[in-house]
């Protein structure tokens, strides 16, 4: 990876580990529904001017199956899935379930015809990282906020988060990404504004409030921008290898900040998890890849 993919890595590594924490706070007096329409809504709002002046709206519009279809996997079903979920379980543990991205994208390169992403390496892989999230989840079962449920949402955002790199690379290679997330954003937005209005009960606080307009502009506007630059430079299969990093941004910010618990199962599967994903995505290889050889999506431009 070059200079400018690893710069891309570590800005996705922050922009996508801090959201854990404001969705907790953004949960605590505002329903879920209404905290993705809210971020959505704010996010679509910085995009959509920016998007139109550089003429990236048209292109986008010409492919709206598949800019929806992004849409779906990448927003409207994870950010209600993860704003139910931390409504019980605490952030950290949250993002650390959603490291287990590379696990399904290597099962999702497989079933798409990759022969190579399942080879005796990465399905054991597959299995230490399974071992890890088993780990965790029975190391946490004392604590009655972790259930069955929230766990199975999480995991469910993270077979999603793991298609969503290859819509972009398979079906929407010279499409504008700011254009894509920005029409994809409304329309979630769109979806969600009148389920969100019916089910907010009483006034959010100052607090929440600030967390959803954060939400919106830093990890959803901002950080879907970096996105598909990153998948742009090092191709989709690396673009979800920041899912490393995230946990821990998220595991310190909810210790740090909410005062989280760090139980045994956690800090003992973490790292099980981190060394099954890395197996998973790479088969144990630490090669550093020049930039002439990276698979790259056909030619998804940039979005500056």
């Amino acid at each position: 990876m070059n200079r400018r993919g690893w710069l891309l890595f570590a800005a996705m590594s922050f922009l996508w580990g801090i959201p854990y924490l404001l969705i907790k706070e953004a949960v605590d007096t505002i329903s879920p529904a209404m905290v993705v329409a809210g971020r959505t809504t704010v996010g679509a709002a910085v995009l959509l001017p920016i998007a139109a002046a550089r003429g990236s709206l048209r292109p986008a519009a010409a492919c709206w199956p598949w800019v929806l279809a992004f849409g779906a996997v990448e927003m409207a079903g994870p950010f209600m899935l993860l704003s139910h979920a931390e409504q019980t379980l605490p952030s950290g543990l949250t993002g650390l379930l959603v490291a287990t991205v590379p696990l399904f994208g290597a099962v999702i390169a497989f079933a798409a015809g990759d022969r190579s992403a399942l080879g005796p390496v990465r399905l054991g892989g597959l299995a230490v990282g399974i071992a890890g999230v088993a780990l965790i989840v029975n190391g946490s079962s004392g604590d009655g906020s972790v259930t069955g449920s929230a766990v199975a949402e999480v995991l469910a955002v993270a077979v999603l988060y793991s298609i969503a790199p290859f819509i972009v690379s398979g079906r929407l290679t010279g499409v504008p990404g700011i254009g894509t997330a920005a029409l994809s954003m409304s329309a979630v937005a769109v979806l969600y504004l009148p389920i969100g209005l019916a089910t907010q009960d009483g006034t959010p606080s100052t607090r929440s409030i600030g967390a959803v307009v954060l939400l919106g502009v830093v990890c959803s506007a901002i950080a879907f921008v970096v996105f598909f630059r990153l998948i742009n430079e090092v191709g989709p299969a690396r673009a979800t290898l920041f899912t490393y990093v995230n946990p821990v941004v998220a595991l310190t910010l909810g210790t740090l900040v909410l005062d989280e618990a760090l139980s045994p199962g956690l800090l003992i599967g973490f790292p099980v998890v981190l060394v099954g994903c890395w197996l998973a995505a790479s088969g144990g290889s630490v090669k550093v890849v020049d930039p002439g050889e990276v698979d790259r999506p056909a030619t998804l431009p940039p979005t500056s």
